[in-house]
């Protein structure tokens, strides 16, 4: 193999677009690109050169990458390929591990930074390569944001291989970002009203979403969704990988119920585990900011209640 690389400065010279040229990203925004090519002998050319690898013309071959993180909270590869001549780099794209908004030690006690270290840089890191190996196997799933790659390879009920893997890495970082420290107590402005009118009380769902925990059997998560058919808020629970976003739900905020999320601090005792979450971990900050912009797409009755 013949590496060619291609520097920032040159794709923004023949783009003519401006892209960052500073240290490589990180987290759910960050797209690692590794270009290569084969030598003209595997790919039967007479030369090996790769001197004009992206000529500026109709015909060229033009490769644009985009760091989007801001304005789609998930990593993005945008491409088009035409048939080149002298050579054809192949794109190998990978999504970056998150890291959760707050240092590894800063939920304790609730949750250790032991857990952290185990189930975010052990577990969730484990899926996250699961899922790129197997996305280097192929270029049919680049492209897609990590939301929309979940719903692409649940594949109406009929799950591909790469589901499970790009599931665990979306519901593992939307759960980082349920909690924060000093959370739990109640929430505020317009999202305990909102609450208040699906369940009829706080201490309603509260209940409701403690009980979903403790009688999910097995593995899986629970889930604070707004259903857009019902125009409501709901608790629902899934097994396994599975996330709501497959039933075109909206998530305002998850518990991961797997054992590796609670045993290190909390043994067998999923009550006390839940109920440190519903105390002490969940940030209705980010369920707030999450409900507003849930209100773009669903009118959720009336009387409208604004969240913020």
């Amino acid at each position: 193999m013949v590496g060619c690389s291609l520097s920032l400065s040159l794709l923004n010279r023949l783009s003519g677009k401006t892209y960052p040229t500073g240290p490589t990203p990180t987290g759910r925004g960050a797209t690692t690109i590794n270009l290569e090519r084969e030598t003209s002998q595997e790919m039967g050319w007479s030369s090996p050169s790769c001197t004009n690898l992206f000529p500026a013309s109709a015909s060229s071959h033009l490769l644009a990458v985009m760091d989007v993180s801001k304005l789609l909270k998930s990593p993005r590869l945008l491409f088009r390929s035409q048939k080149q001549k002298q050579c054809t780099p192949r794109v190998l794209a990978y999504y970056g591990l998150q890291k959760p908004p707050y240092k590894l030690d800063a939920l304790e006690p609730y949750m250790s930074q032991r857990t952290l270290e185990v189930h975010w840089g052990e577990h969730h890191h484990g899926y996250l390569e699961g899922l790129n190996k197997q996305l280097a196997k192929s270029d049919i799933l680049y492209g897609y944001t990590l939301d929309e790659l979940v719903k692409a390879t649940y594949n109406n009920g009929n799950p591909l291989p790469e589901f499970n893997n790009a599931a665990q890495v979306w519901n593992h970082d939307f759960f980082w970002e349920s909690m924060q420290p000093g959370g739990g107590n109640m929430p505020i402005l317009g999202l305990l009203g909102q609450i208040e009118k699906d369940f009829g009380s706080f201490t309603n769902f509260k209940e409701k979403f403690i009980e979903a925990a403790l009688t999910l059997f097995g593995s899986g998560w629970v889930w604070l969704v707004v259903k857009r058919n019902e125009k409501r808020l709901e608790v629902v629970k899934t097994t396994n990988a599975f996330s709501p976003l497959v039933w075109n739900d909206i998530p305002l905020v998850c518990l991961d119920m797997w054992e590796h999320a609670y045993y290190l601090d909390y043994k067998n005792d999923k009550g006390e585990y839940v109920n440190a979450f519903m105390n002490h971990l969940v940030s209705w900050n980010a369920v707030l900011g999450r409900l507003a912009r849930a209100q773009v797409f669903v009118n959720l009755g009336e009387p409208n209640i604004p969240v913020a």
